[in-house]
């Protein structure tokens, strides 16, 4: 098992206090064996979380411009379906028109030959004797 950080023969790394309390101070006495950093120590940590925050501003700042650019290519592509979904909409319309105008027509031939089919109707009514005849 590891020694307390208080044991580290390495000066510049501070050891935690034993007992953190609220009375605590910078002007109070520290007790042994714990050592406060110094300016040097200081600076450095400070510059420290200088780098890391300066790193970690880099990396959010890539972060959203990749999100930009997915947001722009989802956008373009969305505009894209967009247009081709009006047009296939207009090809199904012209479609659909094109077919009613069939269908209307086959209808109308089906009225027409309705029509002529009463005419013959009547016809083999009066042919119907003769046909009888023949039998």
């Amino acid at each position: 098992m590891e020694e307390p950080a208080a044991a580290s023969p390495d000066p510049s790394v501070p050891a935690p206090p034993e007992d953190p309390s609220p009375s605590d101070s910078p002007s109070a006495p520290s007790p042994a064996g714990v050592a406060h950093p110094g300016p040097r120590e200081l600076a450095a940590a400070m510059e420290a979380v200088e780098r890391d925050a300066a790193a970690i501003a880099d990396s959010y700042a890539s972060l959203f411009a990749s999100l930009r650019v997915a947001l722009a290519n989802v956008t373009s592509t969305s505009a894209e379906n967009m247009e081709c979904l009006g047009d296939v909409v207009g090809r199904l319309q012209e479609s659909a028109l094109e077919a009613s105008s069939k269908g209307n027509k086959y209808i109308n031939s089906c009225l027409r030959l309705n029509e002529e089919m009463r005419g013959l109707e009547s016809l083999a009514v009066q042919l119907y004797p003769f046909v009888r005849f023949y039998e």
